[in-house]
């Protein structure tokens, strides 16, 4: 086997990931020889120079905590990761690597496929590079929002029961209860959810987050990361653009 087409996850303390599974189960299903998925958990960010430098590196996803950081070592970003200020995948062709944001991609499907038309001001927990892509989608369809983050005006201590409830949907974007920590929980005011109440939490790994087990107990309407997961990795597959027609 030809194995020096190579992609990857650039990321740090990634052994949970998602991606190498759902990549090699595309190789097989499209019976491709020669492509490899590997994890590339680096401790610092300049750890992917080595990476870019591998023979064969055709592309990486890039998840927590450099999709602000890796902007630095690319050439080109599109337009929506410039606009983001964040990247998550990356094409290299013939040594230019290009940012991609393909997380907007994919929550902007899971926020059109539960949306309803009393969900009109969100709430954004946390402001990392996920944040971002989310802070684009809902400029871009029209939806006001507000960020809670701990150096927000509007903080994990200060946020209030009465400011959730007038904020019908809630996006969890910080990756408080991620696997292994599956029993940590966001600060939250729970008691200002309603059954009005779209809860997205970004988090894939568990697939009930106690975040979303807290919000569905109040009969918010609760989604996971995973359809937003699958979608943005089919947009990068759809960049890559491995599968020869």
């Amino acid at each position: 086997m030809d194995s020096n087409k190579k992609l990857g996850l650039i990321g740090k303390n990634i052994a949970y990931s998602f991606s190498k599974k759902f990549f090699e189960n595309k190789f097989q299903k499209l019976m491709l020889k020669g492509y490899s998925y590997d994890i590339f958990d680096v401790e610092e960010i300049d750890g992917v120079l080595d990476i870019f430098s591998m023979p064969g590196i055709l592309g990486c996803n890039v998840t927590i905590p450099y999709k602000e950081k890796i902007i630095a070592y690319l050439d080109e970003l599109s337009d929506e990761a410039s606009k983001i200020g964040a990247v998550n995948c990356i094409l290299i062709e013939n040594g230019k690597k290009t940012g991609y944001n393909t997380d907007a991609y994919g929550f902007e499907k899971t926020l059109l496929l539960h949306k309803k038309a009393h969900h009109n001001t969100a709430l954004v927990l946390g402001n990392g590079g996920a944040a971002k892509a989310v802070h684009y989608v809902l400029e871009k369809h029209g939806i006001r929002f507000l960020t809670v983050s701990r150096t927000s005006e509007t903080n994990f201590e200060n946020l209030n029961a009465e400011t959730v409830h007038s904020h019908k949907i809630i996006i969890q974007c910080t990756p408080v209860g991620t696997f292994p920590d599956v029993e940590n929980c966001l600060d939250f005011p729970f008691e200002g959810l309603s059954e009005d109440h779209l809860v997205i939490d970004l988090i894939y790994n568990p697939n009930y987050t106690r975040f979303i087990r807290n919000a569905s107990e109040k009969g918010a309407k609760t989604v996971n990361g995973y359809y937003m997961l699958e979608q943005q990795a089919e947009k990068a597959w759809e960049i890559w653009n491995f599968q020869k027609k």
